[in-house]
């Protein structure tokens, strides 16, 4: 583990910031006042045109599970490559994507932490494990592509993660459980007010020796717990520079070990990311963000014969580097305009070596990797009539793919293979517009149509991988997915009852899947497209302190290519929805019960593979004991029900059992 010197300037800054609470006005302040949110510009009055949902801080830190990708379940629709959590599966197989557009263990997502892309420079999954709940003051979950800023990796939606400010939690907090296997989490969290900016720092340390993901009657004598041992330290500040701007900065460090299947096969993953931003609300509103991120993964495979190493995935560093500027010229006539370029580079290798079953001898060792790059101009425009609100955007992205190779040499240093990838490069255009009717004090009708752009990951275009007995292979000459896709919906709002419909159609073009070209044998390929149509539903309700909220979605989607018409996508269910029912008495008392249902769906693209329905049941508990003590029940899956996250020939992994955790939460 290392930490680059450009971690210590947020460090540094921390101890002058300071704190104080927006009013949340649309006005700028007068210019003699200093006002701190700790956010970004926030939202155009022609948000509301697209299919958004919102997940409260309540909701996050009261996920029976203390994970936030199975908070973002609350949206129905958003769908991770498999179903196990970020404690039972492999790092790189952590993508997200939204509507039923199916997976390839990439994320098909735009997801954002305080306005920087979180997704891995190689892999382009998400390090869950690094972004606790108890972090977040919100997440606003938009399903549907394209988004202005950052836009070429909106392809099925945009997961916008917020942290929290100090106002949304006390000056200290700190929380320790235990479950039924003697797994524990801890996590801390602490802040400070000084005038008018503020700094808060958090830690979180899980560890346990996990479940079986094997079933009982496929288990050896090598078979070992899905073991887990996870750290993040996450600091944060906020200090005026002007009146009317503000200078924020983030550092995220973290490292997260775990074991899977069988003993020896374990994974590591580390990052060093740090960001900065300069938010202007003045008559001239601006957003500046750059970034930068040194990523690492490792990977030990095991052999489902000889349960010995079969390839050592020794390292694979990467690096993110990128910013966006946004600017929202006061243009006056009822119009919110934005403009604005943003610029991503990704670029990584992979370090492995093959090794003999039987001899357990370094057979080959393998280096790939390459750089990717696009940077993009958008603008977009909001123009108010009234009721009505129209809103219009465009976007053109420039690319690059190069720096490709994939090179082999002898253990003994002997060069076998040395392929080097032509560079490519090329223009993307993308759009979306939409409008928005509030056709009465409660109710309001939307539609809107976009286009999306993704580039293939380093990991798609490069390296090859093998879950046993399946190869996967790499293919330098992936192309682009493109999307297009429409919506149409309508909200009711009367503050105690929430209805939200959308009907949606999109259509993947060239979507990169994993196909099936012989036995045991994939390798990534562009397929003509994927084409999803559905129908998403939320609803709430609010009694007092008695809350009810609920999600579902309901997917037809089909893969188009030859030997696929007609399939469903891998790894995609039909039908998806969720429950979450809660009472709360004052700021500490809560008890909440969620129950989600996944429909059946396919591990692969010919259908040979099924995995099950399930449904879920899990509960959360706060009761004080004092005014800083409060004692926290919370269950998962407590109905045991089998939840298979993998099916390969018959060769079985299976998702979280029953597990009762037990602890304290400490605010001062």
């Amino acid at each position: 583990m290392f930490i680059r010197s450009c971690c210590f300037p947020i460090l540094a800054l921390c101890p002058s910031l300071a704190f104080a609470q927006s009013d949340g006005s649309a006005e700028p302040p007068p210019s003699d006042t200093i006002v701190v949110t700790g956010r970004g510009l926030g939202e155009t009055p022609a948000a509301p045109a697209y299919d958004t949902q919102t997940i409260t801080r309540e909701e996050l830190v009261s996920e029976p599970s203390g994970r936030v990708e199975n908070a973002l379940a609350l949206v129905a629709g958003v769908q991770q490559f498999r179903r196990s959590d970020s404690r039972s599966a492999n790092p790189s197989a952590q993508g997200v994507t939204l509507r039923a557009l199916g997976g390839n263990a990439t994320t098909r997502a735009l997801v954002l932490l305080d306005g920087v892309p979180m997704t891995d420079p190689f892999f382009g999954y998400v390090p869950f494990n690094a972004i606790a709940p108890e972090r977040l003051g919100e997440i606003r979950v938009t399903r549907g592509g394209g988004s202005g800023p950052f836009g070429a990796g909106a392809l099925s939606g945009t997961i916008e993660l917020d942290s929290a400010s100090p106002d949304l939690h006390p000056t200290f907090e700190a929380r320790g459980l235990i479950d039924n296997r003697a797994e524990t989490e801890a996590s801390a969290t602490a802040s400070t007010k000084l005038g008018t900016g503020y700094a808060v720092v958090s830690g979180r340390w899980d560890r346990g020796r996990g479940f079986f993901t094997t079933p009982v009657d496929q288990r050896v004598p090598a078979s070992a717990r899905a073991s887990f041992d996870d750290w993040s330290l996450h600091a944060r500040g906020v200090v005026p520079v002007a009146p009317d701007i503000e200078l924020q900065a983030r550092m995220l460090l973290y490292r997260d070990e775990r074991e899977l299947r069988f003993e020896g096969a374990r994974s590591l993953s580390e990052a060093q990311d740090a960001s900065v931003r300069l938010v202007g609300r003045g008559v001239w509103e601006f957003d500046a963000i750059a970034y930068l991120q040194q990523r690492n993964f490792a990977n030990i495979v095991i052999s489902s014969t000889r349960f010995t190493p079969v390839l050592d995935q020794r390292k694979t560093p990467s690096t993110g580097l990128g910013g966006k500027f946004e600017l929202r010229p006061p243009i006056g006539g009822h119009h919110v305009l934005r403009v604005g370029a943003d610029y991503r580079r990704s670029d990584g290798e992979l370090f492995e070596d093959a090794i003999s079953a039987l001899s357990g001898l370094v057979t080959e060792r393998r280096n790939a990797g390459g750089t990717n790059t696009d940077f993009g101009l958008f603008a977009e425009d909001d123009w108010m009539l009234g009721d009505l609100t129209l809103t219009a955007g465009a976007r053109a992205d420039r690319y690059t793919i190069r720096g490709g190779f994939f090179r082999t040499r002898s253990p003994d240093g002997v060069v076998l293979d040395d392929i080097v990838y032509p560079a490519r490069s090329g223009w993307e255009t993308s759009f979306r517009g939409g409008a928005l009717y509030r056709a009465g004090p409660h109710i309001s009708l939307r539609a809107a149509a976009y286009s999306g752009l993704r580039l293939p990951t380093l990991n798609e275009l490069y390296r090859p991988f093998v879950v046993f007995p399946v190869v996967t292979q790499a293919n330098a000459d992936l192309r682009n997915e493109t999307l297009k896709g429409a919506e149409i919906g309508a909200d009711y709002d009367t503050g105690s009852v929430r209805v939200s419909v959308t009907g949606f159609v999109n259509r993947l073009d060239d979507a990169i899947a994993n196909v099936t070209i012989g036995e045991n044998l994939r390798q990534r390929r562009n397929i003509d497209a994927i084409v999803a149509r559905g129908i998403e539903a939320s609803g709430g309700l609010q009694f007092g302190a008695l809350s009810f909220d609920s999600s579902l979605a309901l997917t037809d989607a089909e893969a188009r290519g030859p030997g696929l018409d007609g399939n469903r996508p891998s790894q995609t269910p039909r039908f998806v929805a969720t429950a979450r029912a809660a009472w709360q008495a004052g700021e500490r008392s809560l008890i909440a019960v969620t129950v989600q249902h996944v429909g059946a769906q396919f591990e692969d693209d010919i259908e040979t593979d099924r995995l099950p329905a399930f449904t879920t049941l899990g509960a959360y508990v706060r009761l004080p004991v004092t005014e800083t003590l409060a004692l926290v029940l919370r269950g998962e899956n407590l109905t045991d029900d089998t939840i298979v996250t993998r099916n390969s020939g018959g060769s079985i992994d299976l998702g979280v059992p029953r597990t009762v955790w037990a602890g304290v939460d400490i605010r001062l």
